[in-house]
């Protein structure tokens, strides 16, 4: 699908890629990691041909559809539906075309072609997408200038997901979304067919995603099979192996190296030794393992204040009086608390960190908190405000006047600024560098506690690790919005959800959570009817219902009865999986059979358009009954994989 070979690239002087040489099966996901600025944006602008190699070779199969989300988010007063359904041009041309064409083969032909394209399951296919990707049925309908850029950068993906390209090219995909839509994605992406070359800093997305690594690493492109964890231990295991060999390299070229210096000019030994020195010669070194560059994530201890540090009774918040973003908050934090965030956006989480941080009064209700307390505030606008024209030290300078310069700096070094990189312009800085700034300026007053909402956007894999590691030593509380599931199952200890206008603890963890909203998903593809289009009724997914806010854990015998629920539930699913496979596949061949007769050019000899209009009506009406036949199949396959 993808050759890349000897691939040599500069940028400004700089070696990008050097003879580097690749390549991508046909159906491979494959993830491309590497550090921040080593090149990997670069790459796909490569593959994309909007720059060119110095030397090398980059091929992609002829004829294939290639797709990459748009950099720049869509605009216009087009609704959402109709700006993902127009990505699809040829879609678009042939069905205006039918429209007007007049010749029998080539209304036949369009036909054919639509049939194999899928055209007129179009509106149901960029519905679910959509929907899987946060918008429901009224905001698809709304324009696309009537949200956010983040909200139209997600439009802009479901518009590339949806020409379902032959290789597709995704750069950090999971940036604007929230946990809800990114879990979503994930799902789509592992059911997805095409091939994918993606670059994620996210190890959960691309170990459910990618079957295969791409490493970029001393400007080369080393490929490992199996996901991210696999790829990991792959390396270090390789590291181990070529430093061992080294060290034994190293010391059998000590030892001839002796054996000539000592008999080089003795003339019994002088051929041996001369042997021994084109021996060493002929040794290819072995390059010692180049020590990553330490990343720093070092938090500030705080003072200990007494418990609680924060406690919330009945507050109501939002921005208008009258009309409360969220209702009835009963909360406390302490200092040892390390909370997630849960919800989907637009729900109030960040509603309720900025209540949380003083940034918004409540609108009624109680907020107590300790005087002394100190709160950092991390929030990815605060990337994007720093002063381009300001060093590191420079923006600490400016906050922190009374402070040495030596204090200044070394405050800096915690954070991965050490000698003259805290002396670069933030115009020159990475955005992983730019976040570990933002971290180091919440972090000058030694805060009790960290407010952080998406900290990971810009960070590489191992600068996660290392805020993992920072989180989990620092000594005030944590409350945290983010996309990344490692992150939060190897930090939090506490989840909220902020859900239906309030934020209450969930009693459950992750997976649990991922439960519950594909439970919420299966029920609004159910309807009010609550069954499975009238197949299955009354099934629960493996119980995931019973999950609730502030649930209190199920006992043993509860556990037990909704076991044997489950059990009885199995031979309905099982049936219910089999009617819709069988109905599946005589819908298929009934809708064969009409496209061939709709691809028959005598059918447009001699004016028959009623049994056109006929054949086309019965073509739409057996689509419709395939996609909902799917669904049938879909609800009833996740209920039993629920199990």
């Amino acid at each position: 699908m993808l050759h890349i070979n000897d691939l040599t690239y500069r940028i400004a002087g700089r070696i990008l890629f050097d003879q580097a040489t690749v390549v991508v099966p046909n159906g491979h996901k494959v993830g491309l990691v590497g550090r921040n600025g080593t090149g990997k944006s670069t790459l796909i602008k490569l593959i994309l041909d909007e720059v060119h190699a110095d030397e090398g070779s980059i091929s992609v199969r002829p004829r294939i559809k290639v797709a990459c989300v748009a950099q720049e988010a869509p605009d216009g007063d087009t609704s959402l539906i109709d700006s993902v359904l127009a990505s699809d041009t040829e879609r678009v041309a042939l069905m205006d075309e039918a429209e007007t064409a007049t010749d029998p083969g080539r209304i036949a032909d369009i036909h054919e072609r639509l049939g194999d394209i899928d055209a007129y399951t179009a509106p149901t296919r960029a519905a679910a997408i959509l929907s899987g990707l946060g918008f429901n049925e009224t905001a698809q309908q709304r324009p696309l200038n009537s949200f956010s850029g983040g909200w139209r950068m997600r439009v802009a993906l479901a518009s590339t997901l949806f020409v379902n390209p032959d290789l597709l090219l995704l750069d950090e995909p999971t940036n604007h979304l929230d946990l809800e839509a990114s879990m979503w994605l994930e799902s789509h992406l592992r059911a997805w067919r095409g091939t994918l070359l993606m670059i994620s800093h996210d190890r959960t997305f691309l170990n459910a995603v990618a079957n295969e690594i791409i490493h970029l690493e001393n400007l080369k492109l080393i490929r490992y099979a199996g996901n991210y964890d696999r790829f990991e231990r792959t390396r270090r295991e390789r590291l181990e192996l070529d430093s061992k060999m080294r060290i034994r390299q190293l010391a059998q070229r000590r030892h001839l190296q002796t054996f000539v210096d000592r008999f080089r000019y003795s003339a019994s030994k002088a051929k041996q030794a001369q042997s021994r020195l084109k021996m060493i010669e002929r040794m290819q070194p072995i390059a010692a393992a180049l020590a990553d560059q330490s990343i720093n994530f070092d938090f500030p201890k705080p003072d200990l204040l007494s418990p609680p540090i924060i406690a919330l009774e009945d507050v109501q918040a939002g921005y208008a009086p009258g009309k409360p973003v969220l209702r009835d908050l009963d909360l406390r934090i302490d200092m040892d608390d390390r909370i997630g965030l849960l919800g989907a956006n637009g729900n109030g989480k960040s509603t309720l960190i900025k209540i949380l941080g003083d940034r918004l009064k409540p609108l009624s209700g109680s907020l107590r908190k300790s005087s002394k307390l100190k709160v950092g505030f991390f929030a990815q606008h605060q990337v994007d405000e720093l002063s381009i024209d300001d060093t590191a030290f420079e923006h600490l300078l400016k906050m922190m006047p009374m402070q040495p310069e030596a204090r200044i700096r070394a405050h800096l070094g915690k954070f991965g600024f050490q000698g003259r990189r805290a002396d670069v312009k933030a115009s020159e800085l990475s955005g992983g560098e730019k976040a570990r700034l933002v971290l180091s300026i919440m972090s000058r007053e030694a805060p009790h506690l960290l407010l952080l909402d998406e900290p990971t956007n810009h960070l590489d894999v191992d600068s996660r690790e290392a805020l993992v590691q920072s989180i989990n030593a620092y000594e005030g509380a944590v409350v945290m919005v983010s996309h990344d599931v490692h992150l939060l199952e190897t930090t939090c200890d506490r989840l909220w959800l902020v859900d239906e206008g309030t934020c209450r603890v969930f009693d459950g963890d992750l997976e649990e959570y991922k439960a519950l909203l594909l439970e919420r998903k299966r029920a609004e593809r159910r309807g009010p009817e609550n069954s499975l289009a009238g197949n299955v009724e009354g099934v629960e997914g493996g119980n995931v219902s019973s999950i609730k806010l502030n649930a209190k854990p199920l006992n043993k015998k509860e556990q037990r009865r909704n076991r044997a629920a489950l059990r009885a539930q199995s031979d309905h699913l099982k049936r219910a999986v089999r009617d819709a496979e069988k109905l599946l596949s005589k819908l298929t061949a009934d809708l064969k059979a009409v496209e061939a007769s709709l691809a028959d050019p005598k059918l447009y000899e001699g004016g028959g358009d009623a049994e056109v209009i006929a054949l086309q009506t019965r073509s739409k009406a057996l689509k419709e009954s395939m996609v909902k036949a799917e669904e049938v199949w879909l609800e009833a396959s996740d209920a039993m994989e629920a199990k």
